[in-house]
């Protein structure tokens, strides 16, 4: 899933804007303030704001199809750095340009921003206060569910595939993960390497059969 998207960003207009430039000040400040929006308002880490950045940017604005959201979210959880900003930073560029990702990753970063820097001058009393523990014990069953619907989507899309490399290497991934404790480093390496390897074969069969 990567490397189709990866190799089609070079041949086509995915590295261009999405919108035409008459409507580029409306498409910034609606980045910006989606992702504020969804940034001030989420918990839980990255696969939490990437499943409301689904819903904002596939259900609700269609600015993206699945598959694209799908392919970003995986670039996303690949490259270094927090899932949420790469993913602010893909989603804001491929709509935007550049004014397009900064507007994103600036909505993307100022809540959590603002929030630690209130919590820091108040930690003490805020880390022992019993109500705000046990409102945030709350909070986890809740990010539970939203990221059992990214997988949940994310997986489908694997199964549906129909394809026995991409299902044989997502049950591997899980199995490695959670039984054996691997590295999720090495992991992403491993299926990156054995999807380059795949790909080289089907190119060459391809060849031979032309």
């Amino acid at each position: 899933m990567v490397g189709r998207f990866t190799f089609r960003m070079k041949e086509d207009e995915r590295l261009q804007p999405k919108h035409p430039v008459q409507s580029r000040g409306k498409v910034i400040l609606t980045l910006f303030t989606s992702m504020l929006s969804i940034s001030a308002f989420t918990f839980g880490g990255g696969f939490v704001i990437v499943s409301l950045m689904k819903k904002k940017f596939v259900g609700q604005l269609g600015w993206l199809d699945e598959g694209e959201m799908l392919d970003l979210t995986a670039i996303a959880q690949t490259a270094p750095g927090p899932i949420a900003v790469n993913a602010a930073v893909l989603v804001g560029w491929r709509m935007g340009g550049f004014l397009g990702m900064l507007a994103a990753v600036l909505g993307t970063i100022l809540p959590p921003m603002a929030v630690l820097l209130a919590l820091s001058a108040c930690y003490e009393r805020f880390a022992e206060n019993r109500y705000v523990a046990l409102m945030l014990k709350g909070m986890q069953a809740g990010v539970a569910a939203v990221i059992l619907d990214v997988v949940w989507g994310l997986a489908g899309k694997v199964v549906g595939s129909r394809s026995a490399l991409r299902i044989g290497l997502m049950v591997a991934a899980f199995v490695a993960a959670y039984f054996f404790k691997v590295n999720v480093i090495l992991i992403i390496l491993a299926a990156v390497l054995l999807s380059l390897v795949a790909s080289l074969i089907q190119q060459r069969r391809e060849k031979h059969a032309a």
